[in-house]
């Protein structure tokens, strides 16, 4: 199978984390594919990176800024309802499964803590970024400067067009978007990196992938290229 990793992350050898592509197919149980096929493509991708399928814990995600904290009895069976997870169980895979939003991978290095986050514009506006670094904090006592994060193939500002309404609401937010000859785009990359800077995290603990998956459609599922498209993922989990 075919991935794209984090450079940030390779650093780490009690880790193991990926983004998907269409080599892995749709991972998704709600865009019409067969639950049987889905099913067997997970395993095969549990098999390729090393997991038990049954522990991996995903999302019924919503475009929300829920965070849940995944424990011992959560599995692949059962997944909440969030866009956010997050743990410091070994052997627990977190996955995020997205189409032109961002899926963002964390890591804190001292206490050995992960989470995903799903993050497309409704989930940078309310920022679901704030929520997930509080868990870090407050519910694992995590200092800041230790924890890495790495933002997956997304949309970029080339293709996220938005429109007037999109535009007032990021204005009233203070977020940034760009205006050519009255076309408004959406840099989410951007909004996401100010969202942890201003938490506190290092810049150098931050990284962006810069594959923009519209522009990229033959290689990563884009729901702005195709409306009934797949769902590629990003997967993270600490080893034993």
């Amino acid at each position: 199978m075919i991935f794209s990793f984090s450079t940030l992350l390779n650093n780490f050898s009690n880790i193991s984390h990926a983004f998907t592509t269409k080599d892995s197919c749709n991972l998704a149980f709600h865009v019409n594919d067969l639950k049987i096929d889905v099913i067997k493509r997970h395993e095969a991708l549990a098999k390729e990176l090393n997991y038990n399928k049954n522990s991996l814990v995903h999302m019924k995600q919503i475009h929300s800024d829920i965070v849940y904290i995944v424990d011992s009895k959560d599995n692949f069976d059962y997944p909440p309802t969030c866009d956010a997870l997050i743990t410091d169980i070994k052997n627990k895979p977190l996955m995020v499964m997205v189409a032109d939003c961002s899926p963002i991978l964390f890591y804190d290095k001292v206490k050995e803590v992960i989470a995903v986050a799903h993050a497309g514009r409704q989930g940078a506006f309310k920022n679901i970024i704030k929520n997930v670094l509080d868990k870090f904090t407050n519910n694992f006592n995590s200092d800041i400067g230790n924890i890495l994060v790495s933002i997956g193939p997304n949309i970029k500002s080339c293709c996220y067009e938005v429109g007037l309404e999109i535009k007032i609401e990021a204005e009233k937010l203070n977020l940034e978007y760009s205006n050519n000859n009255n076309n408004f785009f959406l840099n989410i990359d951007k909004i996401l990196k100010t969202q942890l800077l201003e938490y506190g995290l290092l810049e150098k603990n931050i990284e962006i992938s810069d594959e923009c998956t519209k522009c990229k459609k033959d290689k990563y599922f884009s729901y702005r290229a195709n409306s009934n498209t797949g769902r590629f993922a990003g997967i993270i989990y600490m080893k034993e």
